[in-house]
């Protein structure tokens, strides 16, 4: 998997999340790629992530913590090559303000749950929230409905 440009450290004045682990725990739980993306802050490129085309329906967990996050009714094809979803679950997500490249500004989006980072939150969406919820295929995993998830 490749990543772009701006991996970062991430919640460097973090919260307290109901689910913590040392690095080292994370490093063992995690792939590289997912721990890259969900807690260092990466981005994967754009078009490498399956999920990006899947079309079942079921639900999108965190990979860090497996707290439902997105339902596959609200997600869409923005065109990005990242999934997307108009919606998350009720209080699925939290978010903060962030400054990246070049100082732009931008919201950030995390897991509720253990603070992974899982992507942006821009408003050029679809009705109607008119959001578009970007995120990391690297931090998701998607269980099909019917699979006993």
């Amino acid at each position: 998997m490749a990543f772009g440009i701006g991996a970062r450290s991430a919640h460097a004045q973090a919260p307290a999340f109901e689910v913590t682990r040392s690095n080292a725990e994370w490093r063992r739980l995690l792939t590289p790629e997912q721990y890259a993306v969900l807690r260092k802050a990466g981005t994967e490129r754009a078009g490498t992530s399956p999920l990006d085309r899947e079309k079942r329906a079921g639900t999108f967990y965190c990979a860090g913590c497996e707290l439902p996050l997105f339902s596959s009714a609200t997600k869409y094809d923005s065109g990005t090559g990242w999934p997307s979803f108009w919606q998350p679950l009720d209080k699925a997500i939290g978010t903060r303000q962030e400054t990246g490249f070049l100082f732009m500004s931008q919201t950030e989006v995390h897991c509720r749950r253990c603070g992974g980072h899982l992507g942006h939150v821009f408003k050029d969406g679809p009705k109607p929230t008119g959001l578009r919820y970007c995120m990391n295929g690297e931090a998701l995993i998607f269980k099909p409905t019917g699979t006993g998830a």
